[in-house]
């Protein structure tokens, strides 16, 4: 099997052409200043409690408002489409 992708490549200090992973990285930086740094130990904690919910507790409006998680399971479709079902019911009862 094939999925035909491959890895872009951005030119170096161009970050204009690397958007995704700019914001990223402007998130991770947002969420780790409020982290104090005196002890190197809750910085490793800090970085490794954030990726955990980078990954699987924060909807990310570009994929759908679902968790980067749900899409690699293969579940963004069903859980969009359960969603779709409980705002219908919704609407029908106003």
């Amino acid at each position: 099997m094939s999925f035909r992708s491959g890895h872009p490549l951005a030119s170096p200090f161009h970050p204009q052409l690397n958007g995704k992973l700019e914001r990223y990285h402007r998130t991770i930086k947002l969420d780790l200043n409020q982290i104090p740094d005196d002890v190197p130990g809750n910085l490793e904690i800090a970085i490794t409690e954030f990726v955990n919910y980078y990954n699987y507790r924060r909807y990310h409006k570009a994929l759908g408002n679902v968790t980067p998680s749900e899409v690699l399971d293969g579940r963004r479709e069903h859980i969009l489409q359960k969603r779709k079902e409980v705002q219908t019911q919704i609407f029908q009862r106003r």
